[in-house]
């Protein structure tokens, strides 16, 4: 089988370094093409990261020695690849407007950005979950007038470690949400040797966080209606979100109501049989299993239970009845990996199933 041509925009970033660990060997996309700002163009790979590689396993050899291609420069991006993963570090509007420069361009983008990522017809999408929210992608391309091109993103990596534990569980009437986030560095694109300060500390506060973690949500349950989509109106969610010295891996501690209380029994079982579409077509990145529950008081542990199913599983445990809300339980993710490129390696292999790449 002949790979699809694929370009990273912003590959010298944390994302775009993971999207490359990811993509090495990939069985659906060959990496032809890497992108960056314009102080790296003309550079090998190499040159343009220097000191900043920032994964635990090398640099791939392959990509070593590529010359980075100024990411403005879409008509010669376009000669080289059939759609972009795109994880910039810009400004929301700058990053908005380069986007849809390339799908305009016939290119289409699965972004890890979240400058698109209320645009009304865009899909924002966890594959287990809202893989129907890809039909709005016409009315996308109507709008842009474009025959391939469009845009999909995927949702802020802190609701990754909880909305799929609650998702299977709306059946019962979700009134309300309380989540507070322990976050890890990664999310900010650091490591403890750029960020000795987090070491033995917490910071209270991560920009923009709380407001994505409590909208976001109910945008991945919303339903396309007249080519775009609207949000769901419950339930009520308010988080905190907490910045914590864990390299990678983001916990949640959750609190839930419900309007028809289930049993500790059924949500067991109810996340043991949860699973989607990228199980049903064995994509490659797809978990086995997308959720696993612990019995086991301590955990899920960040350092023992992140890489779970290659990163790409949702850990939970600690279910048990509340004093003031029904049930209260712990959810843990790999944040750059089923939060940020992983997560979007697995839109592009759906997207890619499904005929969207065509």
């Amino acid at each position: 089988m002949e790979k699809m041509k694929v370009g990273v925009v912003g590959a010298t970033g944390m994302v775009g370094q993971r999207f490359l660990t990811l993509l090495e060997n990939h069985p659906y996309f060959e990496v032809t093409a890497l992108a960056a700002s314009a102080r790296s163009a003309g550079k090998t790979y190499r040159e343009a990261v220097g000191e900043r590689w920032k994964m635990k396993t090398p640099m791939p050899e392959k990509y070593a020695d590529m010359v980075v291609i100024d990411a403005a420069k879409i008509e010669e991006m376009g000669k080289l690849v059939s759609f972009v993963f795109c994880a910039v570090d810009m400004k929301k509007d700058e990053i908005k407007a380069l986007e849809e420069a390339y799908a305009k361009a016939e290119i289409p983008v699965v972004s890890n950005n979240s400058a698109n990522r209320w645009t009304p017809d865009v899909p924002m999408v966890i594959p287990e979950i809202n893989d129907a929210h890809l039909e709005v992608i016409a009315a996308q391309r109507k709008r842009l007038g474009t025959k391939r091109g469009f845009i999909a993103v995927k949702p802020n990596c802190s609701i990754q470690s909880y909305v799929p534990a609650l998702t299977p569980l709306r059946k019962y009437g979700i009134k309300e949400v309380v989540a507070t986030t322990y976050q890890a560095i990664s999310g900010a694109g650091k490591t403890f040797r750029e960020w000795p300060e987090m070491i033995d500390n917490i910071i209270p506060y991560i920009g923009g966080e709380e407001e994505k973690s409590e909208q976001e949500p109910l945008r991945v349950w919303g339903k396309v209606e007249n080519g775009e989509i609207v949000k769901a109106e419950e339930p009520v969610i308010t988080t905190q979100c907490i910045r914590v010295p864990v390299s990678d891996g983001h916990t949640a501690a959750v609190f839930v109501k419900f309007e028809n209380k289930p049993t500790k029994e059924q949500i067991l079982k109810d996340w043991a049989e949860f699973s989607g579409k990228p199980q049903e077509l064995g994509l490659p990145n797809a978990p086995e299993q997308f959720i696993t529950y612990f019995e086991e008081d301590n955990r899920p542990q960040a350092a023992l239970d992140r890489d779970i199913y290659g990163g790409m599983g949702v850990t939970v445990g600690r279910l048990r009845e509340d004093k003031i809300y029904d049930y209260k339980f712990v959810g843990l993710s790999h944040n750059t990996l089923r939060g940020a490129a992983g997560g979007a390696v697995l839109i592009a292999e759906l997207l890619y199933r499904e005929g969207y790449f065509n």
